[in-house]
């Protein structure tokens, strides 16, 4: 089993590596589609950019769903000195970004590196630091560029992406650092899966559909799924912190967020089927947190709901997770599935 968490571990680099914040996926679901058909399936993108994929089985169909949307930013205006005026995209938080390195992408496909500062950064300068909230920040872009034409001139405008570095890095004690795992390092985990399947390590016993939206951090992700679909898993980070039981070894069982409380039927199952395969778990109040799946249920469809995730340090910050939580989340899948090996 060893070859599959090298294996995920790979894909989440390549995931991090591709910036996608919320409306600038294309990217990452053209790798999505390349990877999946590369393995033997036959992936398909929707009109709004969500990747899903049928991996096989028959019977009880099942989605699993992992967002491939990140947190970002947009150029809000240029201004008079040439630096850059950000709004943020999805709950990006200013204060985990000061200081950050980050990429401008321009609507002609142009990229220019920049850096995230506050208005006034300099601690011999400023007799009170700024406080770090968004009017306060600015891109500073690494080019001679001193005016807003300047700017224009790079062909920057109002409307680019600006995406954060990610600074991936995976230690030799299994420790996972990086921004994005919430949530690209389910979707490596969900394209583990893809790849057991593929290489017929794991024998489907329902039919087994994988989705990868591209809305999530804005709320609408997932809010088509196929027709037939009778539960539905969101598998996304769990959360690690105050009075909350979960550890970044763990894999975490939501039982509510604040969307309300998740399939009480589905949720027991998958704590059961984790206790009887000896996985490290926890259940968990999510206060302050929504999921592909209950936009599933706002957009009508009649289906169980559940979500689970590796455990996540510190979200929408510089996160950190551990192999032993993937490993966890790996084998509540498995088991949720009813493969055989």
């Amino acid at each position: 089993m060893e070859q599959i968490y090298s294996y995920i571990s790979d894909q989440l680099i390549h995931l991090t590596s591709i910036a996608s914040p919320t409306g600038y996926t294309h990217q990452v679901t053209d790798y999505l589609l390349s990877h999946l058909s590369e393995l033997g399936y036959q992936p398909e993108r929707s009109r709004k950019g969500n990747v899903s994929v049928t991996l096989g089985g028959d019977g009880n169909p099942l989605v699993l769903a992992a967002h491939v949307d990140t947190l970002g930013a947009m150029v809000r205006s240029i201004k008079t000195n040439g630096r850059l005026r950000p709004t943020t995209l999805g709950g990006h938080q200013w204060r985990t970004a000061d200081g950050e390195n980050c990429t401008v992408f321009t609507r002609d496909g142009r990229s220019y590196s920049g850096m995230v500062l506050n208005t006034e950064p300099s601690a011999h300068v400023a007799d009170m630091p700024v406080e770090i909230k968004e009017e306060n920040m600015e891109i500073l872009l690494d080019e001679n560029v001193h005016d807003k034409a300047g700017a224009e001139a790079l062909g920057i405008q109002t409307g680019d992406i600006i995406a954060m570095d990610p600074k991936t890095v995976i230690t030799p004690s299994g420790l996972i650092k990086s921004r994005f795992l919430d949530d690209k390092l389910s979707s490596a985990i969900l394209l583990g899966l893809a790849e057991e399947i593929a290489e017929k390590k794991i024998i489907l016993k329902r039919k087994v559909t994988l989705l990868f939206t591209v809305y999530e951090e804005v709320g609408h992700g997932g809010c088509v799924v196929p027709e037939d679909t009778e539960d539905m898993i969101s598998v996304d980070m769990g959360c690690v912190g105050a009075d909350l039981n979960c550890t970044e070894r763990m894999v975490s069982i939501c039982v509510k967020d604040s969307g309300g409380p998740y399939n009480y039927e589905l949720t027991s199952e998958l704590a059961l089927l984790a206790k009887k395969h000896h996985l490290q778990y926890a259940l968990d109040i999510y206060p302050h947190y929504g999921s592909d799946v209950e936009a599933t249920l706002r957009a009508g469809y009649d289906v169980r709901h559940a979500l689970i995730g590796p455990g996540v340090y510190a979200s929408h910050n510089y996160e950190r997770s551990h192999i032993d939580a993937v490993k966890n989340t790996f084998g509540l899948l498995n088991a949720y599935l009813g493969i055989q090996e």
